[in-house]
């Protein structure tokens, strides 16, 4: 979770990190399959894969041992986010890549936008379901920060699970970028389609 507040809303019952990060790997995803087609753009998801659950295991702790974050996070937890993160990030990136594909004669913003938008409705909900939801407790400890109760998105009277909040201010935080996101996609895709100079 973010630390820190805004006015009265702290942002910990807000947003995690990954929310201002993660949707960069959708532009990315989208401007390779754009620029060399899906099989390329599937191979950098499962780079991104690979990435996302090397990230999850090493990097908390890490922080935690530089004074970055003020918990540590026991192995078999970060076992469960990494898993989390893996299978969240793998489904939503090719399911990115397939609808980006079948959308990709139309109008130029409609295959990026709408797999993306695909994409991270998908990847909230596996992630945050798989790594925080007592449901999948099976998969490793719980998060007792996480099952809280807190206020809605940290601002509403209503009272829910913490990473409930959590996976709607994700979601919100992911759209919007998904929208400036089309700004650097379109400059570089039209950058693309424009015959080389000598």
């Amino acid at each position: 979770p973010m630390q820190g507040t805004v006015g009265s809303l702290s942002l910990a019952d807000l947003l995690t990190w990954g929310a201002f990060t993660y949707p960069f790997s959708f532009l990315v995803t989208d401007l390779a399959n754009r620029r060399y087609g899906p099989a390329v753009a599937r191979g950098i998801v499962f780079v991104g894969f690979a990435t996302a659950v090397t990230c999850s295991i090493l990097i908390p702790p890490l922080l935690y041992r530089y004074g970055l974050i003020e918990f540590d996070t026991a192995a078999n937890r970060l076992a469960r986010v990494a898993a989390a993160s893996g299978a969240a990030f793998l489904t939503a990136q090719l399911l990115d890549v397939t609808v980006f594909n079948r959308l990709r004669r139309q109008s130029w913003w409609r295959a990026p936008i709408i797999g993306t938008l695909v994409g991270s409705i998908f990847d909230t909900m596996v992630f945050f379901t798989i790594a925080f939801s007592a449901a999948f407790a099976f998969a490793g400890p719980s998060d007792g920060f996480a099952l809280e109760s807190a206020p809605f998105m940290g601002l509403f009277h209503a009272e829910t699970m913490r990473w409930i909040s959590w996976a709607f201010g994700d979601l919100s935080v992911k759209l919007v970028i998904a929208v400036v996101a089309l700004i650097p996609y379109r400059l570089l895709a039209a950058r693309w389609s424009q015959p080389a100079l000598a």
